[in-house]
């Protein structure tokens, strides 16, 4: 339930290409990225009708331990963790909702890398009509990328983040490659002394790094925006397309979704999609419910396999699930969850056992807050254990 909303702190004309993705003006921006960057439209069913707002009575008995260990109200954390929206649904309908009063439950919010997820839903849903093979090598559908890192890598290494290559993930790098890798996408503004290529182009140009594909978990976000040019080579669509038809109508998703796009049109897979927390609940109860019969079963017990395990301890990001593993986008926390997490604090969060999805959008000040993702995590769980 919303708040009374304050006068607006920042105003459209603040906001730039240079600053969208710091404080204040994410706040705004999050939910208006495609006045930033442009995006290409993922229809929804259209039909949405004004959801009641429900707010968080459901959930008043709820505490757990905050980012400094104190028990928190779950209120209190929800601001303090800098939330836009959160929706916890059970069985398939949605018990809690609350908004920040800056938020618009209405508006499309960038998921950042969840949108990695909804990726990878829909190579489960193409690979079982027969469109793309995860076990064929990625250079069967972009040839290009031969004498690249990928050129010796499959399309399964790709989802799992398991390729070897000479590239850092660093959010809030300045004057390296991930700078200019944002520049690619067009998220960043454009250097006139060093001009980036576009998306593609600064894929092609990653080189391999130390190590064999397949060993290692190596999360690197260039992984996934290839795998969206793999997906639309596949299927002869763009990739809005290919998520509006095989997954985000299917999943009920009632409001249009959007993904930003480069200069030539090419889609940020990894981290550019927009879409209400309502319908990422609905999407993420389609997981809860082993695909219903939109993406199969058997992807989505894929998914719990804890086949890449060993890898998984071998990677970069074991500190965040410790007993967890990683497949095809999303991440097994090993203890029964399954998680798609993004950036400055998105998180759908799904536990079968107690029939509940979870989905917090927020306006984060950092892009990685370790603590403060331990801390989620708590809250989540306290959520699944009502």
């Amino acid at each position: 339930m919303s708040e009374d909303k304050p006068v607006t702190e920042v105003s459209r004309a603040d906001v730039t290409l240079a600053n969208w993705r710091t404080v204040p003006y994410s706040r705004w921006s999050f939910e208006h990225v495609s006045e930033i960057v442009p995006s290409a439209i993922i229809p929804g069913t259209r039909c949405a009708e004004g959801a009641a707002r429900i707010g968080l009575e459901a959930l008043s008995r709820i505490s757990f331990a905050g980012t400094r260990d104190a028990t928190s109200s779950l209120r209190d954390f929800l601001k303090e963790s800098e939330t836009d929206e959160l929706v916890v649904m059970k069985d398939g309908c949605v018990i809690a909702d609350w908004s920040a009063p800056h938020s618009d439950p209405s508006d499309p919010h960038i998921i950042f890398s969840v949108s990695k997820s909804l990726t990878g839903l829909l190579a489960g849903i193409l690979a079982d009509k027969g469109i793309v093979s995860f076990e064929s090598p990625i250079s069967r559908y972009v040839p290009e990328v031969a004498g690249s890192a990928y050129g010796d890598a499959t399309v399964q290494q790709l989802f799992d983040m398991e390729i070897c290559v000479d590239f850092v993930e660093s959010y809030l790098d300045t004057s390296g490659s991930f700078e200019r890798y944002r520049r690619s996408t067009g998220w960043n503004p454009e250097k006139p002394g060093d001009p980036a290529p576009d998306l593609k182009r600064f894929i092609r140009g990653i080189g391999k790094g130390a190590g064999v594909h397949g060993e290692r978990h190596a999360y690197r976000s260039p992984n996934t925006d290839l795998a969206g040019i793999v997906l639309e080579r596949a299927a002869g669509a763009r990739f809005a397309a290919l998520l509006s038809d095989h997954l985000w109508k299917a999943a009920g998703a009632k409001s249009d979704a959007m993904v930003t796009v480069d200069r030539l049109g090419t889609a940020r897979a990894a981290g550019g999609i927009s879409a209400t927390a309502r319908d990422l609940a609905l999407v993420g109860d389609l997981v809860r419910r082993r695909g219903n019969g939109i993406v199969s079963a058997d992807f989505i017990d894929d998914l719990w396999s804890r086949r890449r395990r060993e890898a998984w301890k071998m990677g970069d990001q074991l500190d965040l699930f410790p007993d967890g593993s990683y497949r095809n986008y999303w991440y097994e926390t090993g203890a029964g969850e399954l998680a798609a997490i993004g950036i400055h604090g998105q998180w759908i969060w799904i536990h079968p056992q107690s029939e509940t999805v979870v989905v917090k959008l927020s306006s984060q000040r950092m892009p990685v807050d370790p603590a403060l993702d331990q801390a989620i995590i708590r809250m989540m769980r306290a959520i699944c254990r009502l």
